[in-house]
């Protein structure tokens, strides 16, 4: 199932935080009527605009990525939606696979495909709650200007908020004038 709403411009805090109680009311429900893993992808969209065509296209790509890696492993989708929200598109997967498995294989996307820093694929197993990088013995996400572990930019506020957003924007507009 597929959710449309209109392109806006940028949201609120409070948008954003229903928008983020929302998504784990989903995220509980689903575990709860499937009793197996789910996939929940957002985007990594700093700023107040959560919503543009660049984002979209983004997070079609992303979509289709997911798509792909679950059908060539051949792990059963048991149910799959998309919503398109003014709070930045969302999608979950519920897949009849081992999360921890299921988290690794997300977690290389993020790592190797070229647009794949801008997703944020979280796993979410009914008995063990959501399967970080640290089960995997991974490190943390890289900030997105200086490498450094994303966590410690976003909360001092190292770089200013322009920069960042040039530099998503940039690598979504990259990938799309590709050859």
């Amino acid at each position: 199932m597929t959710m449309m709403t209109p392109v806006q411009a940028g949201v609120s805090l409070t948008a954003l935080l229903a928008a983020k109680e929302a998504r784990a009311a989903r995220q509980a429900d689903w575990l709860t009527r499937y009793q197996q893993p789910i996939i929940s992808l957002t985007l990594v969209t700093p700023g107040a605009v959560k919503d543009s065509i660049r984002y979209r296209n983004t997070m079609g790509v992303a979509v289709q990525a997911c798509d792909q890696l679950l059908w060539q492993h051949r792990w059963p989708v048991l149910a799959h939606q998309v919503l398109w929200l003014e709070t930045g598109p969302e999608a979950l997967w519920c897949v009849e696979h081992p999360a921890v498995e299921i988290k690794a294989q997300c977690v290389e996307l993020e790592q190797t495909f070229p647009l794949g820093r801008l997703w944020d694929f979280d796993v979410f197993c009914p008995q063990l709650g959501q399967i970080g990088r640290h089960s995997l013995d991974l490190h943390t996400r890289r900030c997105l200007v200086c490498d450094q572990p994303a966590h410690g930019c976003a909360r001092s506020r190292r770089h200013p908020l322009e920069e960042v957003v040039a530099r998503v924007e940039n690598m979504i507009d990259g990938w799309f004038a590709r050859d």
